[in-house]
Formats: structure tokens, C-alpha cells, sequence
């Protein structure tokens, strides 16, 4: 197409008149057609036209959704045509009405920004015989009155008007403007200047959408038969004609009543189930199969007959390969394999064993949820898991009554047919995560669940039967024993699966996650070997958890450095054998040091152990001492428990004043401050009472606590030491922070047969009955034994209280500083 402004034309001069773009329409010569034109470019053109003949050209965009055409954006070949009516409308877009004349071609566009402005030069057509052509009109005419019945849009009135019509040339261009077809065809067709291949292309559109209708029709009429079946079918049904005049449907609704007949004959079923499949079996019979009720029946049915109401597996009562496949998938985790094993013992010797309700409580990492599957392995059976994080509805469990709309049956059930096995390896996962809302307490649910005196008849709701599940062996995880309710923990055996020692992790790399990442990162051809010391650093570095996530993690992450060295390098036959001086390299600098421990002694900061549901950690507490009026202040967003124990601890000291060298009224002169850092972590519970009376008194009486020194235990007010929960991962927790002494109370000394042994011989362990004794292993001392004689004396009358208690001149500390303050001050007692 000529650019815009070229003075040369291709055909000469030419007429120069506006020109108006349409979207999806097309003006064939002698159509009349209202337009609404909202764009005031277009609008502008109009009026030139209407002060200028009044005649316009009519061509088509290209493409409807351009707002603002280009020359490009528009056809060469339009319609010139004439406005007979034009009025401007209250919204500010025109209605204009014009009539086709004759074709056009737009020779050259001229510079107006106004509007379009063109060149255009008219298109003569190729004369024809009339005569020749009338074979094809006749044609084309029928074919037009077929498409005419097949399309309702176009009125019957119309073959009268196209039968008046001689002239090939109007007749085409007046039956392409009737027919629904796309804006390109019909611009094909109005380029097309020779009458005859104008026509045999228009018959050529009309056939291929005759042929379109044709098809509509038979999908109607199709739809149509088979609504007016289905209303009979009805009809039938209800007058209990069916059988005599439904035909296939009738057929097929008796075929399948014969097939679940013959299902719930076959089916091994308890008496109660199949007495309930005969009752809903007889009234699916007198239903319509195509109401709401009839599928509601199918569905319960299909639901009865679908469980595993006898069908069992045989277990493996094999011991020592049943041993050898625990021992294979997981490192360690004695007790939870033990009692595994003496199921199966038991098993062996008893024909209906109660299938045992284990509940394994331990960190997150440490393999609870794996070791269920290899249980399940180990003994031969189905496993199926559920995990209960976030489930606060009660119909989860039992499930919905089969009123309400959707219904289903519980979680259980549905667990119970995807296993397909009457005594499944069923692992409750989280359960320590339920909630509960007002919709109901799933937690109530699941006693019935894992009660071995109730489980044998447990009733769904939806069901409404009684379900065995006494053959199931019910494995629960969770992290933290405190959020399972009572009730439940009494139905269930706990099995305490405490954290690993960084030796256990270091074995379960080597052994387990080692080989994984390398097989899951598609390393298996390649030679990759981790160094122990590899492995230690990682463990050191990189990962502070009681399990082995982040370190299968960090493993992970070494391969994934590996391979895409590999794939770049292209060196698939290259070994890579990864030291500790690489890991750096791999991943980056350690996230977190040995070093972060205070590692010199510092009066009022006195290392604890705490428990948390991730395992055990290292929670310090500071104290320090201030001019004041007697005021407590305890920090370190610490709960009830722990603010109570602080006050009990700083009783504990104001008793036991004179023993220390105070004076009996040190507290009314100054302000304590007890602080735990990390202060936005909540922390609560008694057994850091024991802890925070060692910074206390370390702040009065300016002796150092030992920095290699960690303990735990509540305190009471007379100095007893009474004994604390999670021992195990206290102790793991020191352990990996390298300290050499630890304090627990005495009454715990029964749980340290469950304390590692490389932990035992890493450190020293010390049990104590009273504060006196801890005091005299935490702080530095010059003479532990003069300091616990001074511990030891009896506490004197109200009435003499007046510093003869005071600590005697031998008592200094490490440093050779006096315990008590060598300035005069009245926090101390006289050392007269």
C-alpha cells in the first residue's frame, strides 16, 4: 500500500474524499446500513463528507480491537458509499446511515491528522454474459434458500427480494451481506472482481456452512430426543411402567441392582452390615435411578462393600529379619525396634493379639513418621498414613450423617479402604497438632479410635455400622507430649524418641542420607565420597537441631553444587571426593560456631538447659544487681512457671543471707534484674529455678560462675532440688555445646540409663539434692569445702541477725578477690 503523502500513484489521479474504518462489518455495493461511530477521528470524517457530496469511503481494519488505525491497519478495497441520514446522539457518538455504491480502491493516503483523507480510483468489473451464468444462479439461489431454513436469523422474506435480482454481480454481493461468516471471507469476496469466480466462491462459503448447520441441528435434535427419553423414563417410573416400556435405561438400572446383589452376596460382611445393605438394596429398588435419594443409596452402598471387612494380610513373624530391616532403614531408636519385636514375639505365641496403640514423641527429624513405614515393612503388612495437623472437626473422624448434603464417611474409614487391609500399619501423624472449634473436639473423636476396649466397634456416622479396627496397629507421632490431652495419652504407649548425638549423626550421614542425596540428585554413576571429617564439619557448622532435616539438607545442597559442576564441565567420569576444607566452598560460611558461648567466667551469668518440642537447647541467664528499693524485675518473655520460680529463688538467697556474707536486708537497698536472652522466644516452665538462684547469688556475692558448667532443676524455697522432665535432650544439648559439668537433680538419676553413652563419658554429671551443693560445683571457688561449711551452719535467731553469718576472711575467689565487696557497703554483713 502507497505511503502516506506519496505524490505518485500506481493508478493515476484519482478522487480525494474521506475515508471511514469499520470494525467487523463489511459494505458490499447496494447495502443500506446504520452505523454508530464513537471515534472522533471517524466523526470528523463524517462531517467533511456531509459538506463534500456527502459520499465516503467504507473499508474494514484488519483486526477490530485497534483503536487507533494506521494506513497499515486497513484494507486496500472498500465500498464507496453514500450518507443518507446522520444524527448526532446525547452520549456524543453518531448514527449514521449510508448505502453501498460501487467498489473502491485506496490509492494513496494524504496527510490530514484531522481524519483520514485518500486517494481513491474506482474498480470497473469484467463484463459477463448473463446467459452463461445461469446455470450458476439457479444454484446459488437454492443453495441460499436451504441455508435460509437452516438459519432462523434470516427472514423467509428474503428469497422473494433475491429472486427479483438479474444481475450476477448485485445478486453475489446481496447474499454475502445475509450470511454469517468471517470478515476476512467476506473481504475475499469483495475483492474478487469477476462476477463468475465471485459467485462459485460465494456457493463454495454458502455449502461449508450449510454443511456447519446441518450438524447444529442433528446436536439439537440428539438433545432434544434424549431430554424427551429421560421425561418418559420418569413418567414410567412413577406409574411403575418402567420394566415394560424404559427400554435400555430400565436395562441397565436392573443390570446394575443385579451386580450389587451379587457383590453383597460374595462379600464377606459382618451380620449387622449386610442386614443394613439388604434394607438400602430393597428401597433402591422402589427409587427413580435418576433421582438424588437412588444416588445417595449407590453411594453407601458402594462405601459398605468397598472396606475391608475381612480381608487380612499374614503377618511376618520372622524376628531377626523383621530386626534386620529396622536396623537397616534407621540408626539407633532401641526402644521403638524393642517393642516392635516383642510385638511380633507375642504374635507368634497368640492367635488374636490386641494390635498395640504406640505414640512416638521426639523432635522433628529424628524419623517418627519413617520409622512407621518400616514397621510397617518389617512386619509384612499395609501402610497407610493420616496426618492430623490442623483437623478441628469432629466429622473428620467420625465423619457426616448421611442427611446432609456431601456427606462422606471420616477420615478413618476413608484410610481404611485406601489400605484394603483389615490390620494396617495406621500411623496418626501430629497428633499432638489437633484443634478444635465449635463444630467439635476431634481429639474426643479419636478416643474411641485408639481405645483397645472400644476400637473393635467403632461407629462411623456415616456408616452407622460397627467397624473392627482391634486388628490395626495404631502408631502416633508427636513433638511435644503437652499438647495431647490426658485421655488420649492414658489409651496409648508413649515411646520417647529423644535427639541424636553428634556422633548418631554422624553414623546416620554415612550411612543413610549420604547415599540418599547422592541417588536423589542423579549423582548414582559418579564417584562422590564425604570424608568423616566432612561430615563432622557440616554436623559442627552448619546445623544446630536435635534431628537430621537440616543436615540431610546441607548434604543435599554439597550433591546439588556436584552436579551442576558435572553437567557444566561434562565430567561424568570424575571423582569428587569432598574433605572438610571443601565444605566452605560448597556452602558458604558456617552459620554457626562453638565460639557463641561464653568461654571465660562471669559473675551472674550461669548457662541452663531447657527443653524444647525441637529438642534441647542452651537458654542462659544473666543477673545483676542496683541501687534500688527492693524491686524484682524478671525479662526474657518468660511465663507464669518461670517468674514464680524466680521469686522462689531470690527467698531462697534472702534465707540463706548471712550464710552468703550479706546483710539480712540487702534486698530493701537495691534492684535485681534477671534476664534470659533472646527475648522474643516464650519461655516457661520450673527447671531453670536452680539456674536463675546461681546468678543471683554469683551477683551478690561477686563470685564467677564456671562457664564450662550447665544445670537444671527447680528450686524450692527452703533450697531443695526437685527433679525436671527431658533429661535426655538436656543432656544432648550440653553435649553438643561442649560442656565438662553438668547438674541435674538427684531424683533424675533413674533417667540417665537412657542418656548416650558417648555423652556420659563426655562430661561429668553431677547429682544434687539441695541449692548448697550446686552452689558449691558452679561457682569459682578458692575452697569449695570452707564455702559449704559457711552453707552448712544453721541459720540464727531474727534477734542476733546482726553479721555474724558473714563469710570469714578464707573465702575469696579464684581471682583472689574477697567474696565480699572491698568497698564498705551495706549489701554485705560485717566480717567482725
Amino acid at each position: 500500500m502507497p505511503e502516506i503523502g506519496d505524490a505518485d500513484s500506481k493508478r493515476g489521479a484519482g478522487r480525494m474524499i474521506p475515508l471511514l474504518p469499520l470494525r467487523d462489518i463489511i459494505v458490499f455495493p447496494s447495502m443500506v446500513v446504520p452505523l454508530f461511530v464513537g471515534r472522533q477521528k471517524s466523526i470528523t470524517a463524517l462531517k467533511e463528507a456531509m459538506g463534500a457530496g456527502k459520499q465516503i469511503v467504507l473499508c474494514a481494519q484488519k483486526k477490530a480491537k485497534t483503536n487507533d488505525p494506521t494506513p497499515e491497519d486497513i484494507y486496500e478495497v472498500g465500498t464507496l458509499g453514500t450518507i443518507r441520514q446522520l444524527i448526532q446522539l446525547p452520549d456524543g457518538t453518531v448514527k449514521v446511515l449510508v448505502m453501498g455504491e460501487r467498489r473502491v480502491r485506496v490509492e494513496r493516503f494524504l496527510e490530514n491528522e484531522r481524519y483520514f483523507h485518500v486517494e481513491i480510483s474506482e474498480i470497473e468489473e469484467a463484463p459477463v454474459e448473463q446467459g452463461s451464468l445461469a446455470e450458476l444462479l439457479d444454484s446459488l439461489r437454492a443453495t441460499f434458500e436451504t441455508y435460509v431454513k437452516l438459519n432462523r436469523r434470516i427472514p423467509p422474506e428474503m428469497l422473494g427480494q433475491i429472486a427479483k435480482i438479474e444481475q450476477p454481480s448485485r445478486l453475489a454481493d446481496t447474499i454475502v451481506a445475509q450470511l454469517a461468516l468471517k470478515l476476512i471471507d467476506k473481504q475475499r469476496i469483495l475483492e474478487t472482481l469477476d462476477p463468475k469466480a465471485r459467485l462459485e466462491q460465494l456457493l463454495e462459503l454458502m455449502q461449508e456452512e450449510i454443511e456447519i448447520l446441518q450438524v447444529e441441528k442433528k446436536i439439537r435434535s440428539r438433545v432434544k430426543k434424549q431430554m424427551e427419553k429421560q421425561q418418559k423414563d420418569l413418567y414410567l417410573n412413577d406409574i411403575q411402567q418402567l420394566p415394560k416400556e424404559s427400554g435400555d435405561g430400565g436395562n441397565e438400572f436392573k443390570n446394575e441392582i443385579e451386580e450389587l446383589e451379587a457383590a453383597i452376596a460374595d462379600a464377606e460382611l459382618s451380620r449387622e452390615a449386610r442386614d443394613r445393605l439388604g434394607r438400602e438394596l430393597k428401597k433402591l429398588k422402589m427409587m427413580s435411578p435418576m433421582s438424588a435419594e437412588a444416588t445417595v443409596v449407590r453411594n453407601y452402598i458402594d462405601w459398605v462393600l468397598a472396606l475391608p471387612w475381612g480381608d487380612r494380610t499374614s503377618d511376618n513373624l520372622d524376628l531377626k529379619g523383621a530386626e534386620e530391616i529396622l536396623n537397616s532403614d534407621h540408626f539407633g531408636l532401641t526402644k521403638p525396634k524393642e517393642r516392635i519385636l516383642e510385638y511380633l514375639a507375642v504374635r507368634s505365641l497368640t492367635e488374636t493379639p490386641r494390635g498395640p496403640i504406640l505414640c512416638f514423641v521426639g523432635p522433628p527429624g529424628v524419623g517418627k513418621t519413617s520409622l512407621g513405614r518400616s514397621i510397617a515393612t518389617s512386619l509384612g503388612r499395609k501402610f497407610v498414613r493420616l496426618s492430623l495437623g490442623g483437623v478441628r472437626d469432629e466429622a473428620e473422624i467420625r465423619g457426616h450423617r448421611r442427611t446432609y448434603i456431601g456427606a462422606m464417611p471420616g477420615k478413618i474409614i476413608q484410610s481404611m479402604r485406601k489400605a484394603g487391609s483389615k490390620n494396617p500399619v495406621f500411623l496418626l501423624d501430629e497428633i499432638d497438632k489437633l484443634s478444635m472449634d465449635f463444630r467439635g473436639d476431634p481429639s474426643s473423636a479419636l478416643l474411641e479410635v485408639l481405645d483397645p476396649e472400644q476400637n473393635s466397634t467403632f461407629n462411623d456416622h456415616y456408616l452407622d455400622l460397627d467397624f473392627d479396627l482391634s486388628e490395626v496397629m495404631f502408631l502416633c507421632t508427636a513433638n511435644d507430649l503437652r499438647g495431647i490431652p490426658g485421655p488420649l495419652q492414658d489409651r496409648m504407649e508413649i515411646i520417647q524418641i529423644p535427639g541424636y548425638t553428634d556422633h548418631d549423626k554422624l553414623q546416620i550421614a554415612r550411612s543413610y542420607l549420604v547415599r540418599k542425596q547422592i541417588e536423589g540428585n542423579g549423582l548414582e554413576g559418579i564417584d562422590v565420597t564425604f570424608t568423616d571429617a566432612a561430615l563432622s564439619r557440616i554436623i559442627d557448622g552448619y546445623t544446630r537441631e536435635a534431628g537430621v532435616r537440616s543436615l540431610e539438607r546441607e548434604i543435599g545442597g554439597v550433591c546439588r553444587k556436584i552436579a551442576r559442576h558435572v553437567v557444566r564441565e561434562q565430567e561424568t567420569g570424575k571423582s569428587f571426593r569432598v574433605r572438610a576444607k571443601d565444605i566452605t566452598r560448597y556452602l558458604g560460611k558456617e552459620r554457626f560456631s562453638r565460639t557463641q558461648r561464653e568461654r571465660q567466667d562471669q559473675i551472674g551469668l550461669t548457662n541452663g538447659m531447657a527443653w524444647t518440642q525441637f529438642g534441647g537447647v542452651m537458654l542462659e541467664s544473666e543477673a545483676t544487681v542496683m541501687p534500688g528499693k527492693g524491686k524484682l524485675i524478671v525479662t526474657g518473655k518468660l511465663g507464669d512457671v518461670m517468674q514464680e520460680s524466680a521469686q522462689a529463688a531470690l527467698s531462697y538467697v534472702r534465707a540463706r543471707a548471712l550464710n552468703l556474707g550479706l546483710s539480712t536486708d540487702f534486698h530493701q537497698r537495691v534492684d535485681i534484674h534477671i534476664h534470659f536472652p533472646e527475648g522474643a522466644q516464650p519461655k516457661d516452665g520450673p527447671s531453670a529455678g536452680i539456674t536463675m538462684a546461681t546468678s543471683l547469688v554469683s551477683c551478690l556475692t561477686r563470685l564467677a560462675v564456671r562457664h564450662d558448667v550447665a544445670m537444671t532443676g527447680e528450686i524450692t524455697l527452703s533450697g531443695r532440688v526437685l527433679p525436671i522432665g527431658g533429661l535426655k535432650e538436656k543432656l544432648l544439648a550440653a553435649h553438643r555445646n561442649d560442656i565438662k559439668l553438668a547438674i541435674i537433680p538427684k531424683a533424675n538419676v533413674k533417667d540417665l540409663s537412657d542418656v548416650p553413652n558417648a555423652v556420659k563419658k563426655g562430661m561429668e554429671i553431677v547429682a544434687v539434692e539441695h541449692m548448697d551443693e550446686v552452689l558449691r560445683h558452679a561457682l569459682r571457688l578458692e575452697s569449695p569445702e570452707a564455702f559449704a561449711r559457711k552453707l552448712a551452719r544453721p541459720l540464727l535467731p531474727p534477734d542476733v541477725l546482726s553479721g555474724s553469718g558473714a563469710l570469714d576472711e578464707g573465702d575469696h575467689g579464684r581471682d583472689g578477690r574477697k567474696s565480699t565487696i572491698d568497698a564498705p557497703s551495706p549489701l554485705h554483713a560485717s566480717s567482725e
